[in-house]
């Protein structure tokens, strides 16, 4: 074609993009143009001609076809480029202007409510100071039951843990061998009281020989004495020969015969005496068997007693540590307790200091005698609640424990309910000293931060201030103030970690705000 038409530009088989299509497409119109136009004016009737122009005419319905093609998709892509550009502004242009409302609006903007707090006054009084021991409780009286005699135990007649009374029955033991001893002791009694009577009856026995032996005294010395007067008559008339020798004689015979007779009654009366001695030594030997036997006889008895094991006193009584079967004596231990427990005695221990404070306190011992009586303790048990009943100092150790450094300290409280037990723990509690002048504040109204203590103060204006204070002792749950704070001031108790320095409030009252000191 171009050797035909030397005025035509050749088209690059190449071209294949848009932009191609589109350069091509202004090589071809531009040429065909020319050539439309110089052939109106001078027509070629050869046949190559006329089929070149057909060709060149199809190929420039295809050139026109790509290059509609292309305008559309210019025409599309300027359209959503435009587009894209228009929304991007827009977005732009809401924003600046919604950061130019919002800087416009944000100083009319309505301010926050005050943050609403509880708060009380400081309040200065004499605090009592308390100090608090560990305690443990203990019966009034403790009484171990044990087996007093040897034998098989029966019968457990108590329940365990229960209330017993004095002289109720808590165990028995078999008592027929202890039967049968009682018995052989009054066998034994009676034989010995049979020997007193027989005793007796031979004392009896010899008084009676011992007045018979005297009578024959009296009667010998009467015959004596006749006799005697018999040999004083003979012997002036001998001399007078108004008698004869022989009459002097048997006069004279006759009266040692008396004299004899008195020596003979006498000798009996020593025998009759030294029988009735003899009889009255084995009385008191007798007596003295019956007493010893009588004795054993109580002691049967006392132990056949014994099998029936009772209780002391009235209290409350544990598990029993032997069973129905168990052979048992003196020394096979402790069967079971018994504790009285109204009242009850708490024992604590306090360091030698405490004791020291106290009797510097108290130098004089009658003033000491009568501060103790007026000591009054309180008891919190195991649960943390504070026993109803209050108690009363009763006894303190004669020395203070050298390994501990501490003295051991009772207390007794009244137990009506039985709610204490031997055993249990608590904590007690007395008012040891007085504070005088304390500035104290609720405990939730201190906040602790690394070691230091800190209060919000409410200021003028209803500001709040941030304060460290110097805290003492912890009273209930009151904080005792040494420095930091002064009477009067108002301090947060809700709302301490809702509030900042400089921070406006509207505070309120504390609903269980009290004026009274802490107890």
């Amino acid at each position: 074609m171009h050797r035909l038409y030397p005025n035509i530009p050749e088209i690059s088989p190449n071209v294949h993009s848009a932009s191609g299509a589109c350069r091509a497409q202004y090589r071809v119109g531009s040429v065909f143009e020319s050539g439309w136009r110089s052939s109106t004016t001078a027509p070629v009737t050869h046949p190559k001609v006329d089929q070149e122009i057909r060709r060149g005419h199809r190929a420039r319905e295809k050139v026109n076809i790509v290059n509609r093609i292309f305008i559309s998709l210019r025409e599309r892509l300027r359209r959503h480029k435009v587009l894209a550009s228009a929304v991007l502004a827009g977005v732009v242009l809401v924003v600046i202007v919604a950061v130019v409302i919002g800087r416009v609006r944000k100083p009319g903007r309505a301010a926050p409510p005050p943050l609403q707090v509880e708060v009380v006054q400081v309040q200065q009084q004499d605090v009592p100071i308390y100090s608090e021991w560990i305690g443990t409780t203990d019966g009034m009286v403790n009484a171990d039951i044990r087996a007093q005699v040897s034998g098989y135990l029966l019968r457990k007649a108590y329940t365990e843990g229960a209330l017993v009374k004095e002289g109720q029955l808590l165990f028995e033991i078999d008592p027929r061998p202890l039967e049968a001893v009682l018995n052989q002791t009054k066998g034994d009694l009676a034989k010995f009281v049979s020997q007193v009577q027989q005793a007796i009856t031979q004392v009896d026995q010899a008084q009676a020989q011992l007045a018979q032996a005297n009578s024959q005294l009296v009667q010998a010395e009467a015959n004596q004495l006749k006799t005697q007067l018999d040999v004083n008559k003979f012997r002036p008339l001998l001399e007078q020969k108004a008698v004869t020798q022989q009459d002097y004689d048997n006069a004279v015979q006759a009266n040692a015969a008396a004299l004899a007779q008195v020596q003979v009654a006498k000798g009996q009366i020593k025998g009759a005496a030294a029988a009735v001695s003899t009889a009255k030594a084995a009385v008191v030997a007798a007596k003295a068997q019956v007493e010893s036997s009588q004795a054993t006889v109580k002691t049967a008895e006392l132990n056949l007693g014994f099998t029936k094991i009772i209780s002391p006193i009235d209290g409350i009584v544990g598990i029993a540590l032997a069973q129905v079967g168990d052979l048992v004596n003196q020394t096979s231990g402790v069967l079971t307790t018994v504790s009285t427990i109204d009242p009850i005695k708490v024992y604590f221990t306090v360091t030698e200091q405490e004791y020291l404070d106290y009797v510097k306190r108290n130098p004089d011992p009658v003033q000491r005698a009568a501060a103790e009586k007026e000591i009054e303790l309180q008891l919190i048990l195991a649960n943390g609640s504070t026993y109803p009943h209050t108690g009363r100092f009763y006894i303190a150790d004669r020395q203070v424990d050298p390994k501990t450094g501490a003295i051991r300290v009772a207390g007794v409280f009244p137990n009506p309910d039985n709610i204490l037990r031997p055993g249990q723990y608590g904590r007690v509690r007395s008012a040891t000293s007085t504070r005088h002048g304390a500035l104290f504040v609720p405990q939730r109204a201190v906040t602790e931060l690394q070691g230091s203590y800190q209060v919000a103060v409410v200021g003028g204006g209803n500001k709040i201030e941030i304060r460290t204070v110097k805290v003492g002792e912890l009273v209930g749950t009151m904080w005792i103030i040494e420095d930091g704070l002064k009477p009067g001031d108002t301090v947060v108790v809700e709302g301490t970690q809702k509030v900042a320095p400089g921070a406006i409030v509207n505070p309120k009252p504390h609903a269980a705000a009290s004026t009274t000191p802490p107890q």
